[in-house]
């Protein structure tokens, strides 16, 4: 169930961002493309409806309603054959999402991935002083989300910025391994752990928790993985997303 009972628009172009302080009077209605927060993202040609503000304002938690049901862990094990089927050399992207302030999603059909900005728009960058450049980009196995979130809408929740059907396992992607994401970007696993938070459980269950940081879930990384941005360029949901068997080889 969406915020104001509404499916939100999805965003179909990249924009040029700029990050301005923004001092609403009480009571106003949010001007077109800004965003909720301490701080507002402007992006043009884009605009985002009152629907569209309504969704990000609740995606930090405005979307967990009493009908979500979470997960127990024998269904989260249950899942695990069809998580094993991923495919392990070439996948397809499922989603992606920005982030672009605290609590904030957007979902994008383009997006723009930057050696220096990461996801172009989302609010890694403006926290390069505390978050390395390893943790640029996350990515989360498609199947993994499905099964925990078991609404497609509920996806954004989790956090990551990029959703893969394709093996995310340490011995699949090991640290360095580079992926081809459409016709340039190319995109690198990083060695930091990425583990499930406190907003993971409220999201998604502790059971949930639990299953991702298990022996088997590390194993799989079940949670997701770290990534930096080795090549710029433009991504799009269905895109391919392959394996680079050398340092050599490019996205094309």
């Amino acid at each position: 169930m969406y915020p104001g009972g509404s499916r939100p628009r999805v965003v179909t172009g990249v924009g040029n961002w700029t990050r301005e302080h923004t001092h609403a009077r009480k009571g106003s209605s949010p001007r077109a493309g800004a965003l909720p927060g301490p701080f507002s993202w402007r992006c043009a040609p884009l605009q985002l409806t009152s629907t569209a503000w309504q969704v990000m304002r609740g995606a930090s938690g405005g979307m967990d309603g009493d009908d979500v049901k979470f997960m127990t862990i024998e269904e989260l094990h249950a899942g695990l054959d069809a998580i094993r089927l991923s495919p392990k050399d070439a996948g397809t992207l499922e989603l992606i999402v920005r982030r672009p302030a605290p609590g904030a999603r957007e979902i994008l059909e383009v997006g723009q991935l930057d050696r220096v900005e990461g996801l172009v728009g989302d609010r890694w960058n403006s926290r390069q002083e505390s978050l390395p450049v390893d943790k640029q980009l996350t990515m989360m196995n498609s199947r993994v989300i499905a099964l925990l979130a078991q609404d497609r809408a509920r996806w954004q929740l989790s956090g990551d910025q990029l959703f893969i059907d394709i093996d995310l396992s340490a011995e699949n992607l090991p640290p360095g391994m580079r992926l081809a994401v459409g016709d340039n970007a190319i995109i690198e696993v990083t060695a930091p752990p990425h583990t499930g938070c406190g907003k993971f459980v409220q999201h998604f269950g502790r059971e949930a928790a639990k299953f991702v940081n298990s022996s088997i879930g590390r194993q799989l990384r079940l949670r997701g993985v770290n990534a930096r941005v080795s090549a710029s360029g433009l991504i799009r949901v269905g895109d391919i997303v392959r394996k680079l068997t050398s340092v050599n080889d490019s996205a094309a």
